[in-house]
């Protein structure tokens, strides 16, 4: 194995956190502010791109870093390594409520596409790069789908899928449209394409946007019911507008009901 091979625990429910065993030498990686907890004598490295030996050399490592601003991720990953004799666990929690997925990538040849913010960690040597869209209709009207991650290599991968997560076995020839926000990953063998919804009143007063993702299998597709880009306009849209208060969750009595319940915020 190229990746180093590490061995893991995930806890929890609507909030987990994934627990990584390293073994004498062996180190993880991670999205900046993914950290939550390491034992003592791990040490912790900040390094371009994600240190696979695909970003060797310095023009490699430029190249591996200048991927991932086109990601919209920092420029910078996180290395963890145990140094000392011994086994050590280091942990990484989920970003927002949901579920932590374990890709073995042995398990899909090598290779798996992932939504661009899904990613979390893994193994060192796993390579964390960008998937191009190679049609014109996915550049142009594939919203949050546009730019996919890939992670290649023969090492554990960990991504997370917001809400509750459905796995989908696609056989060859069959077909799940998903909203594109929706998608966590699938099969480098699962073939991803944009349709237009159609339909006057679908495209009129839908409110579903005017695209959604094709998957057309052999493969595996993950699908997470709650984005993040939806949990965040919803928080978005129910928070006070121009300094005032909120709307008294429904109370008929309102900014009183707010006295009442001890809810004294100015």
């Amino acid at each position: 194995m190229t990746a180093h091979e590490i061995d893991f625990r995930i806890y929890g429910e609507e909030m987990q956190y994934v627990e990584i065993e390293l073994d004498p030498q062996e180190g993880v990686i991670a999205e900046a502010g993914s950290f939550m907890m390491m034992d003592d004598g791990i040490k912790m490295e900040t390094i371009f791109g994600d240190g696979s030996q695909k970003d060797s050399g310095f023009f490699g490592k430029i190249l591996g870093a200048g991927k991932r601003i086109l990601t919209g991720e920092s420029l910078f990953m996180t290395a963890f390594y145990n140094d000392l004799v011994g086994k050590r666990n280091v942990s990484f929690a989920s970003p927002y409520p949901g579920k932590i997925i374990p890709i073995d990538l042995t398990e899909f040849g090598g290779k798996f596409i992932c939504q661009k913010d899904a990613f979390l960690c893994a193994a060192k040597g796993v390579s964390v790069g960008i998937e191009f869209s190679k049609k014109l209709g996915r550049g142009l009207f594939g919203g949050e789908g546009f730019i996919m991650q890939k992670l290649e290599g023969d090492g554990m991968a960990f991504v997370h899928a917001g809400g509750t997560m459905a796995r989908k076995e696609l056989l060859a020839g069959e077909s799940l449209r998903v909203d594109t926000g929706c998608i966590v990953g699938f099969d480098q063998t699962v073939d991803y394409d944009i349709e237009f919804v159609g339909g006057i009143k679908n495209t009129v007063f839908g409110g579903e946007g005017l695209f959604f993702a094709k998957l057309q299998g052999p493969g595996t597709v993950y699908v997470q019911s709650l984005p993040f880009s939806r949990l965040a306009g919803r928080v978005l849209a129910s928070a006070p507008r121009g300094g005032g208060k909120d709307k008294g969750e429904g109370s008929i009595l309102g900014g009183l009901g707010d006295l009442l319940d001890g809810d004294n915020r100015f």
